[in-house]
């Protein structure tokens, strides 16, 4: 069975009640071992990982669509309300290190096509022999294309059809995001918790008091802002509508209401359980070479991030940590909460992926045409 993102996506909302309900409680489970156990994120990572387990086993575990979306708009609302108007200040001040992220994304990105291109099309050329070691790394059919839109760091599901769209394989684009932003997940935040990096950032949100009638407001304003998206059509509706109301509200000194943190728990429960469900059966038989030569890369990806990271830090005066967060390849909603829960400079982290987000969505498409297409 092969791997598409766009199809498991399209059957999560016609999901038997029964498995999402099973799915959930096993999520649960998982997140309170993870807290027993002290792991960092347990409320993501535990769900993330069992979920995924249980996927891949054949399990049936589902995903519905509205909680993933309510998770989303949940996190979008509780960033938000870290932009103060004084932190605001301070990343608008950061301007030319986004800047460079964005520049540093699209380049990696690139880097990174081309090298999956390299290692796994056809080996040698016409009349000429390819090397033992090349043939076994072969991937049948592979194009540039596939490689191409295989490779941006960031906007996975939106990779995926734009790739489909140019005709690329889609089972292959859609594994190399998701495996990309579950080790990116995984392997920065248990690194941190090693190295003893969290609550290093004293940035906290605007609101710090739970009302409920505040709440109520927030909520109302919000999904207003996720409606508005919505219509607009524009990528993680859910995430950015909500993420800019707050934003808004938080850096005009409006405060209405922090959130609950059992919400913000629930929340990332239920990103956890939307990203477990990608990794199903027919994820295990993919090609595994392929599978590996994106896990290297993507090794390869936060061992240079950390070196970007740590050149910025001495220039910013901004902890490396907060900044590999920032620069890191893994995906908008993963850093943010990492960031969020150890307490690693949530604003900047947020500043830098939403623009990069936003580049790459913008800047995919035209950079594929100028590459491969007008220069045929």
């Amino acid at each position: 069975m092969p791997f598409k993102t766009a199809t498991r996506f399209s059957l999560l909302s016609k999901a038997p009640i029964a498995r999402v309900i099973g799915t959930l409680l096993l999520a649960w489970a998982a997140a309170r071992l993870c807290v027993m156990l002290g792991t960092p994120l347990p409320w993501m990572i535990g769900p993330l990982v069992l979920t995924a387990a249980a996927s891949m086993l054949g399990g049936p575990t589902a995903s519905w669509i509205p909680l993933r979306n309510a998770g989303q708009w949940i996190i979008g609302c509780a960033l938000g309300l870290y932009f103060t108007p004084q932190v605001v200040a301070l990343v608008a001040g950061l301007w030319w290190a986004i800047a460079l992220n964005i520049v540093w994304a699209l380049a990696l990105g690139l880097v990174f096509g081309e090298w999956l291109y390299w290692l796994h099309h056809r080996p040698g050329s016409v009349g000429v022999a390819p090397s033992a070691w090349r043939a076994k790394f072969h991937v049948l059919d592979l194009s540039r294309t596939t490689t191409y839109f295989a490779a941006p760091i960031g906007a996975a599901s939106e990779m995926t059809l734009m790739g489909e769209r140019h005709g690329a394989q889609t089972d292959l684009v859609a594994s190399a995001h998701s495996l990309r932003v579950l080790l990116v997940t995984l392997i920065i935040p248990f690194g941190f918790q090693w190295a003893g990096l969290h609550g290093l950032d004293s940035t906290l949100p605007g609101a710090r008091e739970v009302s409920a009638p505040g709440l109520a407001l927030l909520a109302v304003l919000t999904g207003g802002g996720c409606w508005l998206m919505l219509k607009l059509k524009r990528t993680n509706p859910w995430f950015i509508g909500a993420l800019t109301v707050a934003l808004l509200l938080t850096a005009s000194g409006i405060t209405l209401s922090a959130l609950p943190q059992g919400l913000s728990n629930a929340a990332q429960l239920l990103i956890g359980i939307s990203l477990g469900v990608r990794f199903t059966r027919g994820f295990v038989h993919m090609a595994p070479r392929w599978l590996a030569s994106v896990a290297l890369a993507t090794v390869a990806m936060i061992v240079l991030c950390a070196g970007l990271a740590w050149l910025l830090a001495k220039v910013t005066q901004l902890h490396w940590a907060t900044l590999l967060l920032g620069t890191s390849p893994g995906g908008i909603a993963e850093m943010a909460i990492t960031a969020k829960v150890l307490q690693l400079g949530v604003p900047v982290v947020t500043a830098f992926h939403v623009t990069r987000l936003a580049a790459v969505l913008l800047l995919a498409e035209p950079m594929y045409r100028w590459l491969y297409l007008e220069k045929r």
